[in-house]
């Protein structure tokens, strides 16, 4: 593994953490008064709290800008299926955490969305011996009323793991 990438991805990591606050959920005022990229923007400086989801599974926002959103996470043992290897969820939750979040950083304040389909395709297995590893999701369309954007799931040399793409339904909240 790529031990320079792996330390700065570490270390990028340790510092979101060290800002983070406590997990939470965002209100509708956040939703309103803000656009995507400022929620996230406020979320990486630990003004606003991270989601609960990120703790029961281990992964954390450290990266968002305009059109794109990466999620770094730590497969582990706990996350295993019975036949031994990190369960397709985990890959599900991180990809589509990065693919719905990237169309969401380039929403003006008082609109939302929802996914309303995620494909998934899956490369090879993730085990506890692999991490940490990124979700970066990147918009394909962002349109009034419909997002679509494409995401990767890969380790510090690049190793892919597993894409998605989604559609996410924008609307007014």
């Amino acid at each position: 593994m790529s031990t320079g990438k792996r330390e700065e991805w570490l270390r990028q990591e340790a510092e979101v953490r060290a800002r983070s606050s406590q997990e939470g959920v965002l209100t509708l005022e956040h939703l309103r008064e803000n656009s995507g990229l400022e929620l996230f923007r406020k979320m990486l400086s630990g003004e606003l709290p991270r989601p609960p989801i990120s703790d029961t599974l281990g992964f954390l926002l450290v990266e968002a800008e305009k059109g794109r959103a990466v999620f770094q996470g730590h497969p582990q043992h706990r996350h295993y299926n019975p036949i031994g290897s990190v369960h397709g969820g985990f890959h599900c939750t991180l990809l589509d955490s990065c693919v719905a979040c990237a169309i969401q950083s380039t929403l003006e304040p008082g609109q939302g969305y929802t996914t309303i389909e995620l494909k998934v395709n899956f490369i090879r297995a993730l085990t506890d011996r692999v991490g940490p590893v990124r979700a970066e999701g990147k918009v394909i369309h962002a349109g009034k009323q419909i997002g679509t954007a494409e995401g990767k799931l890969y380790d510090a040399d690049g190793k892919l793991y597993a894409h998605a793409t989604t559609t996410c339904l924008i609307f007014t909240v």
